[in-house]
């Protein structure tokens, strides 16, 4: 009996042992209360949740360990023991900050039950767990600070978020989603069949259809549509839905929805207007260097990577390929599908062309769909062969844009230094040159420019040093044509016109010499000399008492030009005495599309400086009616072309009447150019178009001319038949 009891004891004794090792493991506290003493024993756990050792807490008694208890947490627990003494639960649990040794605050699940009572059915003894949970309260606040932060941010965004499980049918909204909605979580409970059933009949057929395909078919969408809110209120949201896939099957629909009435406000308001203008993206500022649509340098960043790569081609003795890369046929993708597409395919183009490039290499848009690509560190020409093969094919197939599917190429012109020993804008009009023969040999190809070869080159130079001499000779001069109001006969301005009197062919107009400059540097020059001349003229003008407005034409390589408004600054300060008002700047309506970004911004400068705009044969470009509210221009000129055949052509005379008309919602003034009889000016008066110039009024002159016509106009106002 003694063997088998001393057995017996032996094995408990390692079942306590087994027992405590797996509590240990558990990480789980033990205490045991002697309620009527108040003693409290635990163990080792218990005390290093706070902080201690056991042996730091002996003794420890019921009212220790309720002066550890956070202030506020204490009533609640005690008012959870005494429920449980009085027989309301079957066990005592509850949640609270212990304090810790270090001064800080533990979370406690705190669980316990009672195991014995008095004789008189009093408790006696209760036995129960610690367990520290100060991590999961930690992760329970920050999901409901990221939850907050969220709801937040979707009230102030007015976007709401939605989710769809597949397999429960459960449908969830955030706060902001029931607020669009005019309803609340209480209010209203969620369902598929009850959203789509507030949509008006147009857009829940569309809905509709865009869920069985997102179901079904795991295809998503980005729509905008009409609904009614719960409580009757119209809006116009957008909603999006993105679809999760488990093994090829859709299992869970995610998405916002966002109240976009505002903005369909705006939108029919303009429709009202008859005027389809396109919403402008919310877009960053554009940086000086890069192009907005893109996002690739600009022609300004390219002028100094350009220069780089020429540096450093000279000291690693290498060779740089300059590629001009224009698309073809792009304009008739524009024109056919409208610029939203346009600006889709280029950026997929710029995708494509990065493609095909090295890492080093450089791939700027100047323009339009224009790019120019700088490929360094080649030991000869040959190594670029594969890179301008690649660039084709990239561009030279079919794309989808916009759901529709475009047959692009390209054409490509490449030059070379130091074989083409230039400088970085000559290297670019080479290349430029390049690509236009290029689209001689049918387009889809690429050409490399031949600097010996090329005899129009070398006349092209010839011809540039011979006007860069005129020039500094002052061989030009400016004659000025007069602009009258029809109404009254009164002369409100003049347009300087540039000539060239050349000392073997006599006074040439700009066309025979002004083509020749059109992306040359020299061009920029000539422009200055023209405001400055203009300048000296009102100046002149001024000193014997009259105030004559001069309209400048601006050629587009100028007012693109980095120092464009700078150089502007320079001039008006050095004629303090004339007020800017009196001069204007003239742009071609096309050029004024070239940078539609850069150019605003200058004519926003310029203006701010008092300077006003025309856009310049108006009608012959391809602009859009947004670009032309983004453009801050003060006069419309109506393209002399339209204007002399308005007579005979009731298509010209139909147009005319349109831009008038654009010009009334715009707040633009019309100045119509080609007027050469009087009936062109009784025709122009009937359809409200009063600023006129042409041969009927006046043949351009020089200044020294001009007031004196001035004189004989003001005694005998009116038209006369100029044509030859």
């Amino acid at each position: 009996m003694i063997k088998k009891t001393s057995a017996v004891n032996t094995h408990k004794n390692e079942d306590m042992e087994r027992l405590e090792l797996v509590i240990n493991s558990t990480g789980v506290a033990i205490w045991d209360w002697q309620v009527q003493t108040g003693d409290v024993t635990f163990n080792e756990r218990w005390a290093e949740i706070i902080g201690y050792n056991i042996d730091e807490l002996q003794p420890i008694n019921f009212n220790t360990w309720s002066r550890s208890i956070h202030p506020d947490d204490l009533k609640g627990a005690e008012s959870k023991i005494q429920e449980h003494f009085r027989g309301e639960t079957d066990f005592y649990e509850v949640e609270a900050r212990m304090r810790h040794k270090l001064g800080h605050y533990v979370w406690v699940l705190a669980t316990g039950k009672l195991i014995e009572w008095d004789d008189a059915g009093q408790p006696q003894r209760m036995i129960g767990t610690h367990l520290d949970i100060s991590q999961r309260k930690h992760n329970e606040e920050q999901h409901l600070i990221n939850s907050q932060l969220l709801n937040e941010s979707q009230k102030i965004a007015k976007v709401g978020g939605w989710k769809l499980d597949l397999t429960t049918g459960d449908l969830f909204w955030t706060d902001e989603t029931y607020r669009i909605h005019d309803t609340s979580p209480e209010e209203f409970n969620p369902t598929v069949d009850a959203g789509v059933g507030y949509f008006l009949p147009e857009s829940k057929e569309i809905i509709s259809e865009a869920l069985d395909k997102a179901i079904n078919q795991g295809i998503g969408y980005d729509l905008e549509l009409e609904t009614y809110t719960t409580k009757g209120r119209l809006i116009d949201v957008r909603t999006t839905c993105s679809v999760t896939l488990e093994n090829g099957t859709p299992v869970r629909l995610t998405g916002i929805f966002q109240d976009i009435s505002l903005h369909k406000s705006d939108q029919r308001k303009l429709k009202e207007n008859n005027i389809a203008l396109e919403k402008a993206n919310s877009a960053l500022e554009l940086s000086a260097h890069y192009d907005s649509l893109t996002g690739l340098p600009n022609r300004n960043l390219l002028s100094d990577r350009l220069e780089q790569a020429l540096v450093r081609s000279k000291r690693n003795k290498k060779t740089v390929a300059i590629a001009f890369i224009d698309l073809d046929e792009f304009k008739v993708i524009n024109d056919t599908h409208g610029h939203n597409v346009g600006d889709e395919l280029l950026k997929k183009v710029t995708n494509n062309l990065m493609g095909a490039l090295r890492a080093g290499d450089t791939l700027s848009r100047i323009g339009g769909d224009e790019f120019v690509a700088v490929i360094e560190e080649l030991t000869n020409t040959s190594e670029s062969e594969p890179i301008i093969a690649r660039m084709l094919e990239s561009v030279s197939g079919v794309l989808l844009v916009e759901g529709k599917l475009m047959k692009i190429s390209a054409s490509i012109g490449v030059t070379f230094y130091p074989s083409d020993n230039a400088s970085p804008d000559q290297l670019l009009r080479h290349a430029d040159q390049a690509m236009y023969i290029a689209k001689q040999k049918g387009k889809n190809c690429s050409h490399i420019f031949d600097i010996e070869k090329d005899v129009a080159v070398k006349h092209l130079n010839e011809e540039l040093s011979r006007i860069a001499q005129a020039l500094k000779n002052n061989e030009f001069t400016l004659y000025y044509q007069p602009k009258v109001d029809l109404r009254n006969y009164e002369i409100i301005g003049v347009e300087a016109l540039i000539r060239w009197n050349h000392p073997d062919k006599g006074v040439l107009v700009p066309d025979l010499f002004l083509p020749t400059v059109k992306h040359d540097m020299l061009d920029i020059e000539i422009g200055k000399w023209v405001i400055h001349t203009a300048m000296e003229q009102l100046q002149s003008w001024q000193a014997l008492g009259y105030d004559i407005p001069i309209s400048v034409n601006i050629s587009p390589l100028h007012i693109e030009h980095a120092e464009f408004v700078k150089d502007l600054k320079d001039i008006l300060a050095q004629y303090p005495s004339i007020n800017p008002k009196l001069l204007e700047f003239e742009v071609l309506e096309s050029s004024a599309l070239n940078d539609i970004e850069l150019v605003s911004k200058v004519m926003k400068d310029c203006s701010e400086l008092g300077v006003c705009f025309s856009i310049d044969d108006f009608g012959t470009g391809y602009s859009s009616l947004t670009y032309l509210k983004r453009l801050p221009a003060k006069y419309l000129k109506i393209d002399q072309s339209f204007v002399r055949d308005m007579l005979i052509d009731k298509d010209d005379k139909a147009i005319i009447q349109g831009i008038i008309e654009l010009a009334k919602v715009f707040n633009l003034n019309i100045v119509a150019e080609g007027v050469e009889t009087p009936k062109h000016g009784e025709a122009l008066l009937a359809l409200g178009s009063y600023v006129a110039q042409g041969f009927g009024i006046a043949k351009p002159m020089p200044a020294k001319e001009l007031l004196s016509w001035a004189g004989n106009w003001k005694q005998h106002p009116c038209l006369i038949d100029g044509r030859d």
